[in-house]
């Protein structure tokens, strides 16, 4: 999968590198934005008491 990605990118290899960059640079802002927030609100969190 990832070498059909490689190969369908256009430009010399330096431009791949650079796209390559930027798409895992935006789903990595798209998860942090839309679907973690998401899931958070579907995973309960225990309440956590700590006596001393």
């Amino acid at each position: 999968m990832y070498g059909a990605l490689w190969r369908a990118l256009p430009g010399p290899v330096w431009v791949r590198l650079i796209i390559v960059l930027v798409l895992v640079a935006a789903v990595i802002y798209a998860l942090f934005t839309w679907v973690f927030p998401l899931v958070q609100e579907l995973v309960p969190v225990p309440d956590v008491t700590v006596e001393e």
